[in-house]
């Protein structure tokens, strides 16, 4: 592994990381596991980026995170042999990931309680993400995913210059509609409304964010923590 550091762990514990049990290269468009498939890896990303994604049940696409290099990608601490992943991870850039047999890494952590300590809270902070994404869905619907999708962009690929902030990475309006778990003209009508405003416009492709307090103030943003609200 080198010195890639894992991203939301201590260094005691990412020590454990350092011999995976081998390394696996996938190709865009390709699936990693999908819901369903059983929980028997861990996989860390080394090079490329993967879209963690969840079906709802009428069939519409939730992206919920993107991840790449240093992060962690399944289920944490697997205690029944029997769990399943709940959610799709899909390669988005050509990857490179090290990959740890679930077994294998138990019975290694077992006698340190520190980093099982350490992996409790990576698991809780990964589960109160994906739940602030649901809650705004489902309280302030399509609007609100939306623009919480845009504060959350801001968080993690935002750079502050004197037109705005200005989003790094591009985004299709298709890819927003699936963090927002709706149609691409849905999102279509939303935007040209918060260019209308002179809230948010585009330049060579890149949105550009000129009052982010209007998005906060219109989902009644409570302020959590960063590390929360971003998009990966």
């Amino acid at each position: 592994m080198g010195n890639l550091p894992i991203k939301h762990l201590n260094a005691t514990t990412a020590k454990y990381f350092a011999s995976p049990d081998y390394t696996l290269e996938l190709s865009r468009d390709q699936f990693l596991f999908r819901q369903g498939d059983p929980a028997t890896d861990l996989y860390l990303i080394k090079t490329g980026q993967v879209l963690i994604t969840k079906t709802t049940a009428d069939g519409r696409e939730l992206s919920l995170r993107f991840l790449g290099p240093g992060d962690l990608i399944g289920e944490v601490l697997v205690i029944d042999s029997t769990i399943q992943y709940l959610v799709d991870a899909k390669v988005i850039e050509d990857v490179t990931l090290l990959v740890f047999r679930q077994d294998a890494l138990k019975q290694t952590l077992k006698t340190d309680a520190e980093a099982l300590l350490d992996l409790l809270n990576y698991t809780q902070l990964m589960y109160r993400k994906d739940q602030t994404k649901f809650r705004d869905l489902v309280l302030h619907g399509k609007k609100g995913a939306l623009y919480s999708t845009l504060i959350r962009l801001s968080n993690s690929y935002g750079k502050q210059t004197t037109e705005g902030i200005i989003i790094t990475k591009n985004f299709t309006n298709q890819a927003l509609a699936n963090f927002c778990a709706t149609s691409r003209e849905s999102v279509n009508r939303l935007l040209n409304d918060l260019k209308k405003q002179h809230i948010i416009s585009y330049h060579d492709q890149h949105i550009i964010i000129h009052d982010l307090n209007y998005l906060k103030e219109a989902i009644n943003c409570d302020q959590c923590p960063i590390v929360l609200c971003t998009i990966n």
